[in-house]
């Protein structure tokens, strides 16, 4: 379980998030959904500890995560991998070697520079990348791929990690629609066949119904929506939102199965 309790973020006068409280159990897959600024990126990089909330506490299977220093930081960034936006590949190198970073945790930094991977993680590397279809592209620079291959690659390199959660933050918005429904796929597809737990920031609220358990609504940095999928409505769209007129639209008939790998 993880459990978010009053989480506030302030950026100087700026307040991102307002006593923010959550509890997501085990294998869930939660859409964050929320107009731009409402807070859904900070969340996310609050829970990776990549930022540090004004105030408030964060727990994993009873451990207190804002309590963790140095290398408890980075063994917690391990369990919790984050897959960006703009993906945060490394260009030049091949696919696989950028997939294989994300054994860092238990590489010293020289043995990535030489490639020096224990035969075992190279395995490794190489099933994650079978199971996202882009085994076939291993040796090639990761620059060379189109932009839903590169986030493939970067959920192989979060695979590796062998992570209890996965944090996506807005892991299609630069994906054309194709590229973004095989992303979301191959994340439903993880968060099932291995129990791992998935939030996902989605600007889409058309592909958090069809992959999302949950769906948490995000408004001026506050919780203003938190229910399974199927109970959210055209009035919740409207509030998360703040808009008006929005059509009427059955959500529990638009969720369905992942394609097959």
């Amino acid at each position: 379980m993880l459990t978010l309790r009053a989480i506030s973020k302030n950026f100087g006068a700026t307040r991102a998030l307002d006593g923010v409280s959550l509890s997501i159990p085990h294998g869930q897959m939660v859409g964050l959904v929320g107009r731009s600024g409402a807070g859904k990126s900070t969340l996310l990089r609050i829970i990776n500890r990549l930022e540090t909330p004004s105030s408030g506490e964060i727990a994993f299977e009873d451990e207190a995560i804002l309590a963790l220093r140095g290398r408890a930081v980075r063994a917690w960034r391990a369990r919790c991998a984050m897959i960006f936006q703009q993906f945060n590949l490394v260009n030049r190198l091949d696919v696989l070697t950028n997939v294989l970073a994300g054994r860092l945790h238990w590489q010293n930094a020289l043995g990535i520079a030489f490639k020096a991977f224990p035969e075992a993680d190279r395995a490794r590397a190489a099933r994650a990348l079978e199971r996202l279809g882009m085994l076939p592209f291993a040796l090639q620079r990761a620059g060379t791929l189109s932009g839903g291959q590169q986030q493939r690659v970067a959920i192989a390199r979060a695979l590796v990690q062998e992570p209890k959660i996965v944090l996506a933050d807005e892991p299609i918005a630069s994906l054309d629609p194709m590229n973004a429904q095989l992303v979301l796929e191959a994340l439903r597809r993880i968060n099932r066949e291995d129990g791992i737990t998935v939030i996902a920031s989605l600007h889409q609220v058309e592909a958090a119904l069809q992959h999302c358990d949950r769906i948490i609504g995000l408004a001026a940095g506050r919780v203003v929506f938190d229910s399974p999928t199927a109970g959210l409505t055209a009035a919740d769209i409207e509030q998360i939102y703040d808009v008006t007129d929005v059509p009427d639209f059955a959500p529990a008939a638009t969720v369905r199965e992942p394609m097959p790998a």
